[in-house]
């Protein structure tokens, strides 16, 4: 049953960081509601010395432009829920709280076919490290509920 908490903890604590990057980026987002983005990609990209009129800076540049402050404000907030839900994912998985066992374990596994499409389209290595963590934890959740009912079978 040791061995269990620790990969729970393990589990909370890697929740608990994509909620504080998540809350992050949501603040960060709040932040930037009213700047002019164009403007701001735009300086961006002459302090990193790229050429402007190049691929990538200029579809960074481009999206930046597209971005209304009414757009950023929803990403902020869908980024604040985010983080909401993974904070209390991360304090029910430290106290091995049952429900969150299984939302780890119903969460996990949605993103798993994105993942895949994702491996089979765009094959990139962080792709592949990220389909590999949430493959480990949607299994490790499993096999924690499992342990689970089996001890309660033989109590």
């Amino acid at each position: 049953m040791i061995t269990v908490r620790k990969g729970l903890r393990a589990v909370a604590i890697l929740e608990a960081i994509k909620g504080s990057v998540s809350l992050i980026v949501g603040l960060g987002l709040h932040a930037l509601v009213g700047e002019n983005l164009r403007q701001l990609a735009e300086s961006i990209v002459s302090r990193c010395h790229l050429n402007p009129a190049s691929e990538l800076p200029s579809v960074f540049i481009h999206a930046a432009g597209n971005f209304t402050g009414t757009k950023i404000t929803l990403l902020a907030i869908g980024a604040l829920i985010y983080s909401a839900v993974r904070f209390v994912e991360a304090y029910g998985l430290w106290r091995e709280l049952l429900w969150t066992k299984w939302f780890a374990l119903i969460s996990g596994a949605i993103y798993l076919p994105f993942e895949i499409y994702e491996i089979f389209f765009h094959t990139s290595i962080l792709g592949i490290g990220i389909f590999l963590v949430n493959v480990f934890i949607v299994a490790y959740m499993a096999y924690s509920l499992f342990r689970v009912r089996s001890h309660e079978g033989n109590s």
